[in-house]
C-alpha cells in the first residue's frame, strides 16, 4: 500500500507540473530551429557591417534561425575558406558581402552546386556563372548622386577642385562614385561654376588609408576645395589630414554611411553631409528574403533601400548624438 501510494503521489505531482508549465517546454512554430545562416561580411572592423551582422543574428533568432557571422577582413582567400566551411556545415543559406566580386566566383559556384542558396548584402556579385537569390543593398548609385548634390551645395558659386577617395574593389563603392561623377559632370555641362575632379585615390575604406590619400591629394593640389569619401572611416581619416595641414576651412568633406561617428562629425562641423544608409534594415530584410525564398517565393534580383542625405540640421535634432 505504501508503494502504491508513493507511485500515485509521484504521478500526481508529475501531472500537476506538466499542466502548470506548458509554455516552457513547448516552442511556438516561430521559435523552433529552422536551420543555420552562414554570414561572411567584408569586415567587422567597420561598424556598418557589424550592425548588419547583429541584425541578422537578432532577426534570425526571432524567426527561428541561428546565424554564424564572420569577418572576411577584406581578404578574398579568407572569405572563400569561410564559405567552404559553411558548405561543409550544410547551412540553410549563405549571406555574404564579397571582398572581391570577381575572385569570389568559384566558391559561390561551389555553394550553388551544393544546393545552398546564396544571398548578397551591401556589396553585390553581378558576375556571370553564379546564382545569387537576391541582393539586399543600399541604392548606392542614388546615394552617390545625393553626395554630388551635397558637394555642389557646399562649394556654392565658387566651385573648385575636388578629390575622390575610392575603394575600387567593392562594387557598391563603384556605384557610389559612378552616381557622384555623373551628377558632377551634368552640373559642369550646365555652365555653372565648374567642379573639377582632379584626382581619384584609393582609401581602403579605412581611416588610416583615407588619411594618407587625403594627404597625397593636398600635396598634389594645394588649392583643393572638396573631398568625396566613399564611407565614414575614409572621410574621418581625410578630416584628420585636413586638421594636420591646417586646411579645415578650405576643404569640405562629403562622406557616406551615416555611422554614429560620422553623424557626430557632421554635427561638429567636421563633415558637411552624408548620404546615410540603413544597415539595420538590411540585416532584417536579408533574413526575411531567406524565409520568403525557403517557402518558394520568387524574389527580385535586387532589393534596394534608398539613402537619405543627412546634414548638420539633421544632426542637431538627432537624439542619439551628444
Amino acid at each position: 500500500m505504501k508503494r502504491l501510494f508513493a507511485t500515485l503521489l509521484t504521478c500526481a505531482v508529475a501531472l500537476l507540473v506538466g499542466c502548470d508549465k506548458p509554455a516552457s517546454t513547448t516552442q511556438s512554430p516561430d521559435t523552433k530551429s529552422k536551420g543555420t545562416i552562414g554570414v561572411s561580411l567584408l569586415t567587422l572592423d567597420n561598424p556598418f557591417f557589424k550592425v548588419i551582422g547583429d541584425n541578422i543574428v537578432a532577426e534570425g533568432k526571432k524567426r527561428g534561425f541561428e546565424a554564424i557571422v564572420v569577418s572576411g577582413d577584406k581578404d578574398v582567400a579568407k572569405q572563400s575558406n569561410q564559405i567552404k566551411d559553411f558548405i561543409v556545415k550544410k547551412v540553410s543559406a549563405i549571406v555574404l558581402s564579397p571582398c572581391d566580386s570577381k575572385s569570389i566566383i568559384p566558391v559561390i559556384q561551389d555553394a550553388n552546386a551544393a544546393g545552398i542558396p546564396v544571398f548578397t548584402v551591401d556589396i553585390p556579385c553581378n558576375e556571370l556563372g553564379v546564382k545569387i537569390v537576391t541582393q539586399i543593398a543600399t541604392d548606392n548609385y542614388g546615394g552617390g548622386k545625393e553626395g554630388a548634390q551635397a558637394m555642389i551645395e557646399a562649394l556654392g558659386e565658387a566651385g573648385g577642385k575636388i578629390a575622390v577617395l575610392h575603394f575600387k574593389q567593392a562594387e557598391s563603392c563603384q556605384l557610389r562614385v559612378k552616381g557622384f561623377t555623373e551628377v558632377i559632370n551634368a552640373h559642369n555641362a550646365s555652365g555653372k561654376a565648374k567642379i573639377d575632379i582632379v584626382t581619384e585615390l584609393e582609401s581602403g575604406a579605412a581611416k588610416d588609408m583615407g588619411y594618407r590619400a587625403a594627404e597625397d591629394a593636398l600635396q598634389a593640389h594645394s588649392d583643393l576645395r572638396g573631398i568625396f569619401a566613399i564611407n565614414d572611416p575614409a572621410a574621418l581619416g581625410a578630416r584628420a589630414a585636413l586638421e594636420k595641414a591646417g586646411k579645415t576651412e578650405q576643404v569640405v568633406i562629403i562622406g557616406f554611411d551615416g555611422q554614429p561617428e560620422g553623424k557626430q562629425a557632421i554635427k561638429d562641423g567636421k563633415i558637411y553631409a552624408d548620404p546615410i544608409q540603413f544597415p539595420d534594415k538590411m540585416g532584417v530584410q536579408i533574413v526575411d528574403a531567406i524565409i520568403r525564398h525557403s517557402i518558394g517565393e520568387t524574389l527580385p534580383p535586387q532589393i534596394l533601400i534608398p539613402t537619405s542625405l543627412y546634414r548638420k540640421a539633421d544632426a542637431m535634432k538627432d537624439p542619439e548624438l551628444k
